[in-house]
């Protein structure tokens, strides 16, 4: 009797896994949050955060995480590195693309799949306080800031806190 094969890699689904030192990969997924909210004025704010190595202004972002969907991700990576807690869509906004820098100075392409997060709560102190600048911006100010040009389109693109959410579910 022949052996089975196991089923082909073209078959099966990829699983998008952070980047382990000295691995080579052709590219990454990740997940970021877009925390938002009204200003006084009835104009939109965007909250950004630095990256710890670079130090320049992104959305709180980081890798899938195992047993939760893709919007809860984002938002535990929200509450992680800018202290923020809201309601998260649960259909992206957009992505946007950008080279992430391994250890041995080489760069691999990342997508980022982006969740708005309309912030109703700033908590006092948070995992990665410290570690990271947090500011809330025009989302004018914002767009000028982030050095990804498809993530600057995507952040002009939002009128409102609610714009790219067809669904919000709370963050728990």
């Amino acid at each position: 009797m022949p052996k089975r094969k196991p089923p082909s890699s073209a078959t099966k689904p990829k699983k998008a896994v952070p980047l382990k030192k000295g691995a080579a990969r052709k590219s990454a997924e990740q997940v970021a949050a877009l925390p938002v909210r009204q200003a006084e004025d009835g104009s939109l704010e965007v909250l950004l955060v630095t990256s710890r190595e670079t130090r320049r202004w992104i959305p709180p972002k980081g890798w899938p995480m195992k047993g939760r969907k893709p919007h809860r991700a984002a938002a535990i990576e929200a509450r992680e590195e800018a202290g923020v807690t809201g309601q998260i869509s649960k259909t992206p906004a957009g992505h946007y693309t950008y080279d992430k820098r391994l250890p041995d100075g080489s760069a691999v392409p990342c997508r980022v799949a982006v969740y708005v997060l309309t912030v109703t709560g700033e908590l006092p102190s948070w995992r990665e306080q410290g570690q990271r600048d947090v500011q809330w911006v025009s989302s004018e100010a914002a767009a000028v800031l982030v050095h990804e040009p498809e993530l600057a389109a995507l952040i002009r693109d939002l009128t409102c806190p609610m714009d790219a959410a067809d669904t919000v579910v709370p963050e728990a």
